[in-house]
């Protein structure tokens, strides 16, 4: 089985603050999840099909720091300030079914694929060292889960269902030739933007509402 999106990240400074984003962005309630206690974060989640999901994740005041960078960039200064600001669609994720396959045949640096375990379930994620927000958020994370069924399929349903991710990117060729590596190249919608823009996500989402879209935003990561 190939390359697949597996779950849409959005980031915040707590998870009050991401929770109210999702209900005001798409008009339905986000539950809770858990801890991740390696990574000294926790997250709530909701289902966006029958394999997908969004996750809302952020720093769990409740945990020491881990020995180790947190994902998806949320120990970086200019990440917390950004978030702090205002949530965003931070990443998102693909699985697959032998990440260290994957891993070794990638033109990117997508990280170590490292064991994380959340009650009974249990995962390989790939992590940088660094534990940087790849490619500002416009690459994938790679996820490898370790269960029978997938776990969307046991999380709250509102209603939500995932329709595309777009991809605003000043060197789309680049971009599509890291992702046609890992097999992802057709997972999104590759846009190009004048050089030295700042790159940006969007993720098309039919609600009870009608249809929204979740945004990263030109500019987030800046200092300014």
């Amino acid at each position: 089985m190939g390359t697949r999106i597996d779950h849409l990240v959005i980031g915040a400074s707590n998870l009050e603050q991401g929770a109210a984003y999702v209900k005001e962005q798409l008009g339905v309630d986000i539950p809770y999840g858990g801890a991740h206690d390696t990574m000294g974060t926790h997250n709530h989640l909701m289902r966006l099909g029958d394999e997908l999901f969004l996750e809302v994740i952020a720093l769990n005041p409740n945990r020491e720091p881990p020995n180790r960078p947190r994902w998806y960039g949320l120990d970086d200064p200019h990440v917390r300030q950004s978030l702090y600001n205002r949530p965003a669609l931070l990443s998102w994720v693909v699985n697959t079914e032998n990440i260290n396959k994957l891993l070794q045949k990638t033109r990117g640096a997508f990280g170590e694929a490292t064991l994380i375990s959340r009650g009974k379930l249990s995962w390989y994620f790939g992590l940088p060292d660094d534990g940087r927000l790849l490619a500002g958020g416009m690459l994938p994370y790679i996820i490898d889960w370790q269960v029978d069924s997938h776990p969307a399929k046991q999380m709250a349903d509102a209603g939500c269902r995932f329709q595309g991710l777009d991809i605003y990117h000043p060197y789309p060729a680049w971009l599509d030739s890291i992702l046609e590596s890992i097999g992802a190249a057709d997972l999104a919608r590759i846009h190009p933007l004048p050089k030295n823009s700042q790159a940006f996500l969007e993720a098309h989402i039919e609600t009870p509402s009608g249809p929204r879209v979740l945004r990263s935003h030109a500019g987030l990561w800046s200092t300014e």
